[in-house]
């Protein structure tokens, strides 16, 4: 599976954590059990603090199935999803 990097961020005054019916929803999305279900490995996730950017570390078979089961995150936001490499690859071929 490769590595990918997923951003989101969203205004403040439409922010998802405060909506009782939208927050639910997009946890479920971060859970590790429905990704898997997916074809997906969450890595990991982190919410920059005041900042309303969240950042999702996945593993999937490809950049497709990534946004995919990431999209809902662009209906409140904006969502990029990126390749990336683990930092210890990049030192093994000496290369960013």
């Amino acid at each position: 599976m490769a590595l990918f990097v997923a951003e989101h961020r969203h205004a403040a005054d439409h922010c998802p954590a405060g909506d009782p019916r939208m927050a639910p929803f997009l946890l479920q999305i971060l859970s590790a059990p429905n990704a898997s279900k997916a074809g997906l490995h969450l890595v990991g996730d982190a919410v920059a603090r005041g900042q309303h950017h969240l950042y999702v570390i996945v593993e999937g078979p490809n950049e497709a199935a990534v946004r995919q089961y990431l999209g809902p995150f662009a209906q409140v936001g904006s969502l990029e999803v990126t390749p990336a490499s683990s930092c210890e690859e990049v030192v093994s071929r000496g290369a960013c």
